[in-house]
């Protein structure tokens, strides 16, 4: 029996197709949906109200948008201020892969290199090239790097990543945290401006509102937006950081030649329950 054959009738499996699904990019609907329903709930809740009072006022507005952003830069370098417009469509737009997908898509490389020798990966580099931290990593492996330096340099660029995806969700976990404060400034501002007039009773319930008006807008602005949106920021990197740990584990059992089956356990444990893959029969 030849040695092809004989890994064949091991692992139980013919040569892989190795095809690297990219990752899909499509608007993300429970943000979006949940940002309107949050909203329309609050107006219907305004509509419906039996008063008259007008929830509208521009300077209590300018007060929570513009005293929010900037006392929010002032924790922040101007670099990393630049792109808030991003950070901010990364919660309303993903970049989804489904992690059992990856994982099967790992077990392909490394049971392709495990039966016909590292150099095999070479040729796939046009599929590779979809994912360029898979692209990467697989480069290291076929330029002879051991395992160690791969979970060394691999790993720092994981960390790095991960602390660039804190930052930028600390920056909407920062505003949010702001907002409310913003408002209540207003709110004391308001108050002020109420108390100055106490020789005239008829105007104190109507400035006693519209002081009231930036707590509203404050609470809105970090309970309901940028909260959520921060938490969304944080779990999408959550969820990239945990392929790219696939990704680290599968080329780190490549370099020192660990049996795939061993690789099948490690990627499930790193995959939450229902994800779970079974790649030998």
């Amino acid at each position: 029996m030849t040695s092809d054959a004989a890994q064949t009738q091991i692992f139980g499996k013919g040569d892989p197709d190795i095809k690297i699904q990219p990752p899909v990019v499509k608007p993300d609907l429970a943000t979006i949906l949940g940002l309107l329903f949050a909203m329309g709930l609050i107006i219907v809740a305004i509509v419906m109200g039996s008063s008259n009072a007008n929830f509208l006022n521009g300077p209590s507005f300018l007060i929570v948008i513009l005293g929010t952003m900037a006392a929010t830069s002032v924790s922040y370098t101007g670099n990393e201020l630049k792109h808030v417009p991003g950070i901010i469509g990364n919660t309303l737009i993903r970049r989804y892969r489904k992690p059992s997908v990856m994982a099967h898509q790992l077990m392909d490389i490394a049971f392709l290199a495990r039966k016909k020798g590292l150099l095999i990966l070479t040729g796939f580099d046009s599929e590779l090239r979809k994912d360029p931290f898979l692209f990467r990593a697989t480069q290291l492996v076929t330029d002879g790097y051991t395992g160690e330096d791969i979970d060394r340099v691999l790993g720092q660029e994981v960390d790095a990543v991960s602390e660039r995806h804190r930052r930028a969700a600390s920056v909407l976990r920062r505003a949010s945290e702001i907002a409310p404060a913003m408002g209540l400034i207003g709110t004391l501002v308001g108050l002020v401006q109420m108390l100055a007039q106490l020789d005239d009773p008829a105007s104190i319930g109507p400035a006693m509102a519209l002081a009231l008006l930036t707590t509203f807008y404050g609470a809105i602005m970090g309970t309901v937006i940028l909260g959520p949106m921060a938490a969304k920021l944080e779990r999408n990197s959550g969820d990239e950081a945990m392929i790219k740990n696939m990704i680290l584990m599968t080329m780190g059992s490549i370099a020192r030649q660990e049996n795939p089956r061993r690789l099948e356990m490690m990627l499930n444990s790193e995959l939450p329950p229902e994800e779970k893959i079974t790649y030998f029969d």
